[in-house]
């Protein structure tokens, strides 16, 4: 219903004889026998009902309704189905509804009955008109001479009389409806249902003149015929339910027109089909297609395919715009890495790049111009892969080619695709290639162990985001809590991946974010983590710092410390950074820090941790005046920023009060590479050693938004710096699809099973961080170089002198040869150990 008056009228008897204005229709045995447009304040029930010999095929017809006010169609609506005999007369009716999309009843309105492009009827009523645009173009509408005040509101208009044609028959006075039944006082004779017509080689619009030059078609909104071969077909129930076209040796050759086209249609065709047909043009998210297809008519079978068009990345505004290319057949020759596979499992798509995966703009360049200059060469710079389907959670999920996706056949961030080639969509606000051809993978970024750093080092830190590790009650109930497990099940399936990953870092100290703020008894969140711990490690192994609190912070979420008491000391008490320690540091937005000095036995060196979870982008913090400037720090920023002041005074000012000149930062800062958090403890005297030991371009821990970098991070002051002998990431979560976690969600039944595995790999969405502290005297535990420590001084200098390449940044070769850099500390001690001894 649109633009109904909703008065109800008085039944007023009108009864005309069709005639014909201007131009004249040939009779026909297929016509509307009932029209239904007038309900009180909603749409339902409304319909037109199409009367026929039994046995009429109405695929490829189509209803066009029109506004006679300006004469315009506004409405195509395809017709499909077999008319059924109607009690042995050898005619039928099929109505057809339009519950949301109405039927006009101003004045005049109309209507056009259309057998692929040729108009069998044109009714008017309320008034005549002449029609604009549609197939109905230039007709003067026959009147069937009905008035607003003629139909009682919920009251249908229809024929009586005898007859196998419309002309046998007049419209009379309304009435209830009769759909599914003849009239009253109608009666059909016997006809034979019409022949199809052939639109074959008849008048056709080129796709180019539809897709124009331009981001939407000239063309839009508009009824059009297009002649063209089928270039790849979709029609399946569970794919994108329709088929592409593209002009072959009919193409316009301009480079800035398209020559392919999408058809939203279930009727079958296959691909190498030339097809004739009849719709309207539309630009429904963004992509141009024919939709609301009347005719759908096969011409030949078996026809060449138009050759694909070689295409490549980066994408720009100009010459490689590829709104030139889309609907078409394309093949992109470059060698693409995967960049992200966040939604490989849900939607069956990942992103590809080339020259390598894409970095986060704030992790390689500064914030504000810099950053969104990056931002913008990004999105020139990726293509998604679909899997020609709109079915969501597919089982299988059929990349990476030919096994498909399980926990031990991921397809990981960086990995590679050869030579793809498929037809160039866009739909939902992005470029996408629904493939035609199997893909070709290549493993560029296969799992590997922990890496094993440099062969020097007394202590081995850790940092390591848990991905909301809740226990429930800690007795096996309580879920679902918080965040993390809704099921007991799945906190099993998460603990046996977690314990796994901490267990393989071996670190001496680990930092955890992201565990449960239940406190520290027996059945806490950390407490369970660190029993787990030690069923694998041994009895003993591993323990957790104690604040002596219910919670730290009132988040739901803390940091935490574990560490293995055979390798370091606990020294004094653990320090807590909140906002009542420095009301810069907001503690509703923050997780307060947790700061503990231990003593390293090995190097019997003091070392202050300080363990830290800053405020996320994904939410606000307007009400503190902290918006998303638009400079690519997201929200936030300042929140984060001044956290980061507050974090450098406080740990100068010795928090523990033990004496530590060694202070190490580490944890999830929220914060990229070049961002403020970052650049105001680099300015307060700390190295980032991931930028020193990896470099920016190279390092990465998270991805998001199609980029990698990091946000997790290891800081050391300037005592400290000098001591660190490497840092690095293990790439177990970060790259890997979030299908293969714990949780059970949007799976089957087949893949809860064969995307889980009891290990590591995507244990969490945070990539661990090691680093490696050597610092004098690591050798010696009694605090002077003797003629032992002499002695695996010199072996180890007479290992690396004169090695090819000795001075590389390298951690060492096959056989244990230290870099240069340590070689200098090493060989520093002997001569100090020599010096010693001869002057004694």
């Amino acid at each position: 219903m649109i633009a109904k008056n909703m008065r109800s009228f008085p039944l007023l008897a009108a009864v005309s004889t069709l005639g014909f204005f201007g131009n004249a229709q040939a009779a026909t045995p297929v016509f509307i026998n009932e029209i239904h447009y007038d309900n009180s304040g909603t749409d339902s029930g409304e319909a037109i009902e199409i009367a026929g010999p039994a046995g009429t095929n109405l695929s490829g017809w189509s209803l066009v309704l029109y506004n006679g006010n300006g004469g315009a169609s506004y409405n195509t609506k395809a017709l499909s189905g077999v008319i059924a005999d109607q009690s042995g007369t050898g005619f039928g009716t099929l109505s057809f509804s339009y519950p949301t999309d109405g039927i006009q009843n101003g004045a005049p309105d109309g209507m056009a009955l259309v057998n692929g492009s040729t108009v069998v009827q044109f009714l008017s009523y309320e008034g005549s008109f002449t029609a604009v645009g549609g197939p109905a173009a230039g007709k003067v509408g026959v009147d069937i001479g009905v008035s607003e005040s003629s139909v009682p509101v919920g009251q249908s208009l229809q024929l009586k009389g005898t007859g196998s044609s419309y002309e046998d028959f007049t419209w009379a006075a309304a009435s209830a409806n009769t759909f599914g039944s003849s009239n009253t006082g109608q009666t059909f004779g016997g006809s034979t249902p019409p022949p199809p017509t052939s639109q074959c080689g008849q008048p056709a619009t080129l796709i180019s003149a539809i897709q124009g030059s331009a981001g939407v078609s000239p063309l839009n909104g508009s009824v059009q015929h297009v002649e063209a071969v089928v270039s790849a077909d979709f029609q399946d129930s569970s794919n994108l339910s329709g088929f592409f076209v593209q002009q072959g040796s009919d193409s316009d050759n301009n480079p800035a027109t398209s020559e392919g086209l999408f058809v939203v249609s279930n009727i079958p065709v296959n691909a190498g089909d030339k097809v004739h047909i009849i719709g309207t043009v539309a630009e429904p998210f963004g992509m141009t297609r024919l939709e609301s297809i009347s005719s759908v008519e096969v011409c030949s079978s078996s026809n060449a395919l138009p050759a694909a068009a070689e295409v490549s990345l980066p994408f720009d505004s100009a010459g490689n715009d590829p709104e030139r290319w889309e609907g078409m057949l394309v093949q992109l020759p470059q060698t693409l890495s995967v960049t992200e596979n966040y939604n490989l499992a849900r939607y069956g798509e990942f992103l590809l790049s080339s020259g390598g995966r894409l970095l986060t703009p704030t992790q390689v360049a500064a914030p504000g111009q810099a950053a969104n200059d990056v931002a913008a060469q990004n999105l020139l710079n990726q293509l998604l892969v679909d899997d020609g389907s709109n079915t969501q959670n597919p089982d299988p999920v059929i990349y990476p080619q030919p096994t498909g996706l399980s926990a031990t056949t991921p397809l990981r961030s960086g990995d590679a695709v050869v030579g793809a080639t498929g037809v160039l969509a866009y739909d939902f606000g992005v470029y996408r290639l629904q493939p035609t051809q199997p893909l070709t993978f290549v493993a560029a970024n296969a799992r590997g162990p922990v890496p094993a750093l440099s062969a020097l080092g007394s202590l081995k830190i850790a940092s390591f985001n848990v991905l909301n590790y809740f226990n429930g009650n800690g007795v096996g109930g309580g879920f679902p809590t918080a965040r993390g497990a809704n099921t007991l099940a799945e906190f099993n399936r998460q603990r046996d991946k977690i314990i796994p990953a901490i267990h393989a870092l071996n670190a001496d100290v680990v930092g955890l974010m992201e565990i449960e703020n239940d406190g520290y008894g027996s059945t806490s969140a950390i407490a369970d983590l660190v029993n787990g711990l030690n069923q694998l490690a041994g009895a003993g192994t591993y323990a957790f710092i104690n604040p002596g609190l219910s919670k730290v912070g009132s988040d739901e979420i803390a940091v935490g410390i574990l560490y293995k008491p055979a390798k370091v000391s606990v020294v004094g008490n653990v320090a807590i950074l909140d906002s009542s320690i420095n009301p810069q540091f907001i503690d509703t937005k923050n997780r307060p820090t947790l700061a503990q000095t231990f003593l390293d036995k090995a190097s019997n060196k003091l070392l202050t941790v300080a363990v830290n979870h800053l405020k996320s982008k994904g939410s606000d913090c307007v009400d503190v005046n902290d918006p998303d400037t638009g400079d690519g720090q997201g929200n936030c920023n300042q929140t984060r920023t001044a956290a980061a002041q507050a974090l450098a005074s406080w740990l100068a000012g010795d928090p523990t009060h033990n004496g530590a000149s060694n202070a190490l930062i580490i944890g999830d800062l929220n914060s990229y590479a070049q961002e403020d958090p970052i650049s105001t403890l680099k300015n307060a005297g700390y190295q980032n050693l991931l930028e020193t030991f990896v470099g920016n371009q190279v390092a990465y821990s998270y991805v998001f938004d199609g980029a990698a970098g990091y946000l997790d991070h290891g800081l050391a002051n300037t005592s400290l710096a000098p001591q660190v002998k490497a840092a690095g990431e293990w790439h177990i979560n970060a790259d890997e699809p979030r299908a293969l976690d714990y949780n059970t969600e949007f799976k089957t039944a087949g893949q809860i099973s064969s995307f889980y595995a009891a290990d590591a790999y995507r244990s969490s969405d945070h990539d661990p961080l090691l680093i490696k502290l050597f610092v004098p005297g690591d050798l010696d535990n009694d605090g002077d170089v003797d003629a032992s420590d002499a002695n695996l001084i010199k072996a180890q200098v007479g290992k690396c002198s004169g090695k090819v390449g000795f001075n590389r940044e390298a951690d060492y070769d096959a056989t244990g040869c230290v870099t240069y850099a340590d070689y200098r500390i090493w060989y520093g001690y002997y001569n100090s150990y020599t010096a010693s001894a001869s002057a004694q």
